[in-house]
């Protein structure tokens, strides 16, 4: 090909940067030289584009319009825009930048590859190329949603929930694990549903079992267990199993029975306390992480008083929160007024983060002087930095490793626990 490099730049979530990595292994199967956020010249560039909230539609459209603004610069070259935001917005954005060549919504990677002049390989569905470090991957399991929170678009942009067969899981873990990745991290827009339409009935559990007989794969880890049908054999599974970290990431999203209703969960505050009393009950080493959402339609100072108790009772190891807003076709904005002030919405996230503030220092207060197993992902100036367990990538906090030793991301070491901050923790190689 005479004009074959193509950059890549993905926004969003870990499933579109999963996405992005398959088309790049279809792209350098036909012959590109594929990219990813780099700042070179580019012949074609693709934006895989977020959708989800406000500040990432921004992001999304500002990062299209540096892209068109650099093509035009260079005096050459084309501009190919993926993703959510395109499956939300596609008549607007076509209208308002008629400068981008072409436009791919969600889960039609063959679209782009024919418009590329390639046909697409079914048999490279489960391959990619790992773009970052190289020692973990995201395993997408489903796409999809049926959930009906009041709240999401999800639904709208990305459809029902559809599981992705066990065999090729399997298989794609397998491929992963050959090019040295050693972390797993299953994500979907909600686990505890995997296999229910495939299957019928929920197979998480014999999916996870599946997975960890990769003899390379050290660590598996879960992302987004919705708190209705929670699968408690995980649990058990988690006090077996070394490989499967005892990291329990589950989005409460509010306590409040009348907001809960409201929002349009599957469950209401005494399971979602029964759950969590059983979770701290059978793994109470377990990190659990949550998110909330603050200043929800119709929410009272009240309500609002009575998550930050729970908060402070429960004491989350992981949190985070986000404030209220309209989202388009949503059950909330076709039905519910936005009743809280956009100020008041920034104070109670600052409350409830300040209060989270205050749990994490405590917390990694009592570290010191502990060994723990932590993975190494990068050398940071005089540190290297890891994590253990307990921490996800990109979400969670890090731990500052001083070591004499010259130690390759992805190796697995021991540390003593020297000190801590709020949200990091200082160690020394023992």
């Amino acid at each position: 090909m005479k004009h074959n490099r193509v950059n890549i730049v993905t926004l969003g979530c870990s499933k579109n940067t999963v996405d992005s990595q398959k088309l790049m292994r279809q792209l350098e199967a036909g012959g590109y030289n594929v990219m990813a956020e780099s700042a070179d010249p580019a012949d074609i560039v693709i934006i895989n584009t977020c959708g989800f909230i406000h500040d990432a539609k921004e992001e999304s459209v500002d990062t299209i319009i540096r892209h068109a603004q650099a093509i035009r610069d260079q005096g050459q070259g084309k501009l190919f825009v993926m993703g959510c935001l395109v499956e939300r917005y596609r008549d607007e954005l076509q209208h308002e930048l008629p400068e981008v060549d072409g436009w791919f919504g969600v889960n039609r990677p063959q679209e782009i590859i024919s418009r590329m002049g390639l046909v697409f390989r079914q048999e490279l569905n489960g391959e990619r190329i790992i773009t970052g470090p190289s020692h973990y991957a995201y395993l997408k399991v489903s796409e999809g949603c049926d959930r009906t929170c009041a709240f999401c678009a999800i639904p709208d942009i990305r459809g029902r929930y559809i599981s992705t067969p066990m065999e090729e899981l399997v298989d794609e873990a397998r491929q992963l694990a050959s090019q040295g990745v050693k972390e797993l991290i299953l994500i979907a827009q909600d686990l505890t549903l995997y296999g229910i339409d495939l299957y019928g009935r929920k197979m998480l559990p014999e999916l996870v079992r599946r997975l960890s007989e990769t003899d390379s794969l050290e660590w598996i880890r879960l992302h987004y267990l919705y708190p209705a049908d929670f699968p408690m054999e995980i649990l058990e599974m988690m006090q077996d199993n070394p490989k499967i970290c005892r990291y329990i990431d589950i989005p409460i999203q509010h306590i409040s029975d009348r907001v809960l209703k409201m929002m349009r969960r599957e469950h209401d505050s005494a399971g979602t306390r029964r759950l969590l009393a059983d979770i701290r009950r059978m793994l109470p080493e377990a990190a659990v992480r949550t998110t909330v959402i603050a200043g929800h339609p119709g929410e009272t100072e009240q309500e609002y008083r009575e998550l930050l108790e729970f908060l402070s009772e429960y004491r989350f190891d992981r949190l985070g929160a986000f404030r209220y807003s309209h989202e388009e076709n949503t059950h909330g904005a076709l039905h519910y007024k936005d009743t809280v002030p956009e100020k008041t919405k920034e104070r109670r996230v600052a409350g409830i983060m300040g209060l989270q503030q205050e749990i994490s220092a405590a917390r990694n207060a009592t570290m010191t002087g502990k060994t723990i197993k932590v993975i190494i992902d990068r050398r940071e100036g005089l540190f290297l930095v890891g994590r253990s367990q307990h921490d996800s990538p990109e979400v969670d906090q890090e731990i500052l490793v001083t070591t004499s030793g010259n130690i390759e991301p992805g190796t697995f070491i021991d540390v003593k626990i020297t000190g801590s901050t709020e949200f990091d923790l200082y160690a020394e190689e023992v």
